[in-house]
């Protein structure tokens, strides 16, 4: 099993699409109704699907990238406000926070080998 993409309610196509786009995703799908980006590494995708409703998104998208501090410097020069700079977790990542036009949650991070492999793993496997 892999895992293809994940879509998200926005509520202006076009400024998540600019948002998207300046976090480094190459947009592959542009309607009036849905985006799809591909990630700039590996093959999964990420996509936009256009709401009138009022978005209450409790969920929290990451991407990960190695050099954050890098990254997240990048991005206050595109013009991305960073809600939370860089800071290391008691679960150790380090994660940055941005909020996309719609107001869905983006955690930006880098855990290393911890995100697959922390001190605390179990190995339970599918029933």
């Amino acid at each position: 099993m892999n895992l293809n993409q994940v879509t998200i309610p926005v509520t202006d196509m076009a400024a998540a699409c600019v948002f998207y786009r300046k976090l480094g995703m190459t947009q592959i799908v542009d309607t009036a109704h849905y985006a799809r980006f591909r990630c700039p590494q590996g093959e999964s995708t990420f996509s936009l699907a256009l709401t009138s409703e009022r978005i209450e998104n409790p969920s929290v998208i990451y991407f990960e990238h190695e050099q954050l501090d890098d990254w997240v410097a990048s991005l206050i020069s595109k013009g991305i406000e960073i809600a939370q700079m860089p800071t290391e977790q008691s679960y150790l990542w380090k994660e940055a926070v941005v909020i996309d036009p719609s107001g869905n949650k983006v955690k930006l991070y880098w855990a290393g080998d911890n995100r697959l492999s922390p001190p605390w793993q179990v190995e339970l496997g599918p029933l």
